[in-house]
């Protein structure tokens, strides 16, 4: 039927468009992990981006140019052959990427996903998660596309532009790091030298969830000390438990992007933070 062979066209445009896309992508990333692997960061950088987090310091450059290298390996492989080790490994790569955002927004939900180096510094949210999810269901869909990245650039019908052109603008929107590129041209500075105002700041944490959940642990609605550490601004508040144990509420508010993370933590009085809060982040004294 024509209609059926209308939507079989369309399909493999759409399948097909994938490939350059992902080309694309893991270039990108992968330069801007060497950027950041030989750029003078500062200091403490690394600490906190997704692959160097997961290795000791030492080994948290070489690290990151391994990755760098690897998706370069695939990046390359797409583009100009057709051999599903690549197509499988493209698949795998961004798989066991949703894998590690996951662990590392559990276990250290102050850190980035250093998916673009240190532009993507910014703690792991919703939208990097399922960028990442895009771009393995993008990868799964690329495995039968019977042409190398080059071939579909070379061979470009405006089908398959109007479907790269549509995957653009999905990663787009799932990319944190475009509102952190353009907050530096504007400001020309990094977030953690561009002043912001605390009042600010404090607005943004009482119109949060975990804000409205944790008030009622509050003994006052006022802030006993607030400072910043880098990207974040720090409020500490006097609260008790419901057994009527004394405790100190910390909220952490990050200073970038319009819809900023805010994380909490409950710690005791012996310095100890209170166990039933999985969604704490450790906090200077």
């Amino acid at each position: 039927m024509p209609g059926s062979d209308w939507g079989e066209r369309v399909f493999e445009a759409i399948a097909a468009a994938q490939v350059p896309l992902l080309v694309f992508l893991l270039t990108m990333g992968a330069t801007a992990k060497v950027t950041t692997a030989r750029s003078d960061i500062e200091p403490g950088t690394l600490t906190r981006l997704g692959p160097a987090v997961l290795v000791p310091e030492r080994w948290r450059t070489p690290a990151l140019v391994v990755c760098a290298g690897g998706e370069l390996l695939l990046a390359a492989g797409l583009a100009m052959t057709t051999l599903p080790f690549f197509r499988w490994g493209v698949l795998a790569f961004f798989s066991l990427s949703v894998y590690v955002l996951l662990e590392l927004r559990r276990r250290r939900p102050d850190a980035g996903c250093g998916c673009f180096g240190e532009v993507s510094a910014r703690p792991i949210g919703v939208r990097s998660i399922g960028r990442t999810v895009a771009l393995a269901v993008m990868a799964a869909g690329s495995i039968w596309v019977p042409m190398s990245g080059w071939n579909v650039v070379s061979g470009l019908s405006w089908t398959v532009i109007g479907a790269m052109a549509g995957g653009l603008v999905v990663l787009a929107v799932l990319s944190p790091e475009l509102e952190e590129a353009f907050a530096r041209l504007r400001y020309r500075a990094p977030c953690e030298q561009r002043p912001f105002s605390p009042d600010t700041a404090l607005a943004r944490l009482r119109s949060s969830a975990l804000w409205r959940s944790h008030e009622p642990l509050l003994v006052t609605g006022q802030p006993e000390d607030s400072w910043r550490e880098l990207c974040w601004r720090f409020f500490a508040y006097s609260g008790r438990l419901p057994d009527g144990e004394a405790i100190d509420v910390v909220f952490a508010v990050y200073l970038s992007g319009r819809r900023a993370p805010v994380r909490v933590a409950l710690v005791r009085a012996d310095g100890l933070p209170v166990p039933s809060l999985p969604e704490s982040i450790p906090v200077s004294a």
